[in-house]
C-alpha cells in the first residue's frame, strides 16, 4: 500500500512536469518566497523534476536571514548588562553581528535561554523580578501574533520587567521593494503558506494588478509545490497575471482576522531595514504608544557599536535572488553550517544553508 501511493506520487509529479515542460515555451525565472519552499524543492528534487527552461530563484523568506546587523547588535549589547536576561529562538544564536554573536555571548555568560514560544519568557520574567526580560522577536506575520499575544498576555499578568524587542517584518512591502528595484528578472511568484494563512490574498494584488505578474500562494508538500509552479505555468502561457490559491486548504481568503486583530491592537507598521534590501516603508512591525512599556529599545536605552558587514559575505545579493549561493567566494569554504559568516548559511530556511546540505554536486546548477 505504501509502495503504491508513493509511485502514485511520483507519476503524479511526472505528469505536472511533463505539463509545465508544455506550457512553459521560453526562459522563466519563478522566486520561490519562503524558506520553508526553498528547503521542500531542494529535498524533494524539484529543480531537477522541472523542464531546464524553468529557473527557481530563492527570494528573502527566512526571517533570521533579513534581520540587519543593527538589530543584532544590539540584542548583544543588551546581553552584556548583568541585569538582563535575553529569550530567544534557537537560530539567532548563531547569527554573526558586527563583532560578535549571542551564541559567543552566552559561552562566556551571558544570560541567554532558548525558549520555543514567547510565552515562556513570561514565566522567566516572574520567576526573575529583579531582572530585566527582553524577548528577540523575530519573524514574519506567521510568528508576530504569538508575539503580540505574549505582550497582552504581560500586561494581564502584571509583569512589569518584560520587554520586546521587535524585528517582526511584513512580507508583500519585500515583494515591491525588491520588484521596484529592478535588478532582478522575475516572471511569477511562489507565495508563502504560513505567511498567507494570517494575512490572505488580498496585500499580493498589487504584484498582478501594478506589476502583470501571476503569483500562487502554494503550501510546503513536493506536488503543492508542483502544482503552484503548473498553475503559474498557465497563467504564462496564457499571458495572464492573478493571484490565485494552491493551498486553500489552509489559506483563505481573509487569512485570519483574529490573528491580524491582535497584531493591529499591539504593533503598528514602521520602517524597517531588511539585509540585502535596505530600509523598506511601512514594512517593520514595532509596539504601538498603548504598549509602548514593553518595547526594550523605548525605555531601556543601550549603547550599540558601530554596525559593519563580514567582509565578503554575498548574503544581501543571495537574498534579492541577484545571485546563486555558490557565486558567493565565501560559500562552502569559510562560510559553513558549523561557523557561518552570513545569516544566509545559519537557519535551516537560510538559502546558503540549503544549498550546502541539499545541493551537493549541484552547487552551479
Amino acid at each position: 500500500m505504501v509502495n503504491d501511493q508513493a509511485e502514485n506520487l511520483r507519476k503524479t509529479a511526472r505528469v505536472l512536469a511533463a505539463e509545465i515542460d508544455r506550457l512553459i515555451t521560453r526562459p522563466v525565472r519563478l522566486m520561490e518566497v519562503c524558506g520553508t519552499h526553498t528547503v521542500a524543492i531542494f529535498k524533494s528534487g524539484i529543480r531537477q523534476l522541472l523542464p531546464p527552461q524553468v529557473e527557481l530563484l530563492s527570494g528573502p523568506g527566512c526571517p533570521v536571514c533579513v534581520t540587519a546587523n543593527d538589530y543584532l547588535d544590539s540584542a548583544i549589547a543588551y546581553s552584556r548588562s548583568e541585569d538582563v536576561i535575553i529569550t530567544t529562538f534557537g537560530d539567532m544564536l548563531r547569527v554573526p553581528g558586527s563583532s560578535s554573536s549571542l551564541g559567543a555571548r552566552k559561552a562566556v555568560g551571558a544570560d541567554i535561554r532558548i525558549v520555543y514560544s514567547p510565552l515562556e519568557s513570561l514565566d522567566i520574567a516572574a520567576a526573575n523580578p529583579a531582572k530585566k526580560v527582553i524577548f528577540l522577536a523575530v519573524g514574519f506575520e506567521t510568528t508576530a501574533p504569538t508575539a503580540a499575544a505574549t505582550v497582552l498576555a504581560a500586561e494581564q499578568a502584571g509583569l512589569d520587567n518584560f520587554y520586546v524587542l521587535s524585528a517582526h517584518k511584513l512580507v508583500p512591502p519585500a515583494l515591491r521593494a525588491l520588484l521596484t528595484a529592478g535588478d532582478v528578472q522575475v516572471d511569477g511568484f511562489l507565495l508563502p503558506g504560513h505567511v498567507s494563512a494570517i494575512i490572505g490574498e488580498e496585500p499580493y494584488r498589487f504584484l498582478a494588478e501594478e506589476y502583470h505578474l501571476p503569483a500562487v500562494i502554494a503550501g510546503f508538500g513536493p506536488l503543492d509545490i508542483l502544482q503552484a509552479v503548473y498553475m503559474l505555468a498557465e497563467q504564462i502561457n496564457a499571458g495572464k497575471a492573478v493571484v490565485e490559491n494552491q493551498y486553500g486548504r489552509v489559506v483563505k481568503q481573509a487569512g485570519n482576522p483574529t490573528a491580524r486583530q491582535i497584531l493591529t491592537k499591539v504593533y503598528k507598521e514602521c520602517d524597517a531595514t531588511w539585509r540585502g534590501l535596505g530600509v523598506i516603508a511601512d514594512s517593520g512591525l514595532t509596539i504601538n504608544d498603548n504598549y509602548r512599556r514593553y518595547d526594550a529599545l523605548a525605555n531601556l536605552p543601550v549603547e550599540v557599536e558601530e554596525t559593519r558587514e563580514q567582509p565578503g559575505c554575498r548574503c544581501g545579493e543571495v537574498l534579492r535572488g541577484k545571485i546563486k549561493p555558490a557565486e558567493c567566494p565565501l560559500f562552502g569554504t569559510v562560510c559553513v553550517p558549523e561557523e557561518p559568516l552570513g545569516s544566509c548559511m545559519v537557519s535551516v530556511e537560510g538559502t546558503c544553508a540549503a544549498w550546502y546540505k541539499y545541493g551537493a554536486g549541484r552547487w552551479q546548477g
